[in-house]
């Protein structure tokens, strides 16, 4: 399909051709289609940019042929314009002279449009936030559906925020959803404080059309939580992130340092001993782990001894807290499974 609105020109701009582009958008039309398919479709028929600019509905997009759609849709110097009710406009931007049919492709995209605009409405403000919140980070919704969204939530759409992951977290202020046992909060700013029991993953801030995608690195970070490290940024990570989306369940418990960390846990006092290799990974040293937890030094060896025989290797030193680490960190990782929604 893309460029066909140019070889149809060349070829002859008769009625037979005129048909053919009129029947284009009565197919995306009795199908439904979203405003992003449209943009996009009417990009590749027409072989240049085009786009939909909707402020009163807070939607402003654009594709160029073989693109993705994106804001801003704004019409550049020299595109064709199509006005609409409600402040809308269309906008074609030919490089150069027009062709014969780009006047009929103008008024279809414009009829197409008003008629999709209707079709294709969001939840009203009065099914509140909650639903709007949804809508935004959802991963199935168009840029078109996500900007109308964003506007009803009284946010732009290249607005900087981040969306937060949170279990226990109720208590916080902003626009936010409860997605299964996990609830999410559109922040344009992080809360300094999540509560006691709170536990909170952050995703890294995007652009709010973006927030489908904090949303998800959000709920990765919250597996990496525990009771000792309640929040975790997606961005201090590093490549444990990326570790987080790809191993599943099975692969985390087969894992022969995690099923040691779980029979260390098992034994008398085990919370208290994997307590002590979180403080030694996260201070360096036997001697500044033994005073975060409230500890004589002298109680560490034996603790330290006791993990390296299950183990099977030494956790002082600079590769053992490294191995050490990244076994405690997948270790929660699988315990928290049960947060994503």
């Amino acid at each position: 399909m893309k460029g066909l609105l140019l070889r149809l020109s060349g070829l002859d701009a008769d009625a037979e051709n005129a048909v053919r582009v009129i029947g284009f958008f009565d197919r995306l039309i009795t199908g439904r289609a979203g405003l992003d398919a449209l943009v996009r479709s009417t990009a590749d028929l027409a072989g240049c940019p085009v786009g939909v600019h909707a402020p009163g509905q807070g939607m402003s997009l654009r594709a160029d042929p073989g693109g993705a759609v994106a804001p801003p849709g704004t019409a550049p110097a020299g595109a064709a314009v199509r006005r609409l009710e409600g402040g809308v406009e269309v906008w074609v931007a030919r490089a150069g002279a027009p062709v014969p049919l780009d006047d009929m492709l103008l008024e279809r995209f414009a009829i197409a449009t008003a008629v999709l605009l209707e079709q294709n409405g969001v939840p009203r403000p009065e099914l509140g936030d909650p639903a709007l919140v949804e809508l935004v980070l959802s991963g199935d919704a168009g840029a078109a559906e996500r900007s109308r969204a964003l506007h009803l939530l009284g946010i732009a759409p290249s607005a900087r925020l981040r969306v937060l992951a949170g279990t226990g977290v109720d208590g916080l202020a902003g626009r936010s959803a409860q997605l299964g046992g996990v609830r999410a909060i559109l922040a344009e700013a992080v809360p300094a404080a999540f509560g006691d029991g709170g536990r909170a993953g952050i995703g890294p801030e995007l652009p709010a059309l973006d927030a489908a995608r904090s949303w998800a690195a959000a709920r990765t970070a919250l597996r990496f939580t525990s009771d000792t490290e309640p929040v975790v940024w997606w961005e201090r990570l590093g490549s444990l992130g990326a570790l987080g989306s790809l191993l599943g369940d099975t692969d985390l418990h087969d894992l022969p340092d995690v099923r040691a960390l779980d029979r260390l846990a098992a034994e008398p006092h085990g919370a208290d001993t994997l307590s002590a290799l979180d403080a030694l990974c996260a201070t360096g040293s036997a001697r500044k782990a033994a005073a975060v937890l409230h500890r004589h030094h002298s109680t560490m060896p034996a603790r330290l001894a006791r993990a390296e025989a299950v183990l099977g290797f030494e956790v002082d030193s600079p590769a053992g807290r490294f191995r050490l680490h990244l076994a405690l960190m997948l270790r929660r990782l699988r315990d928290n499974s049960a947060v994503s929604p």
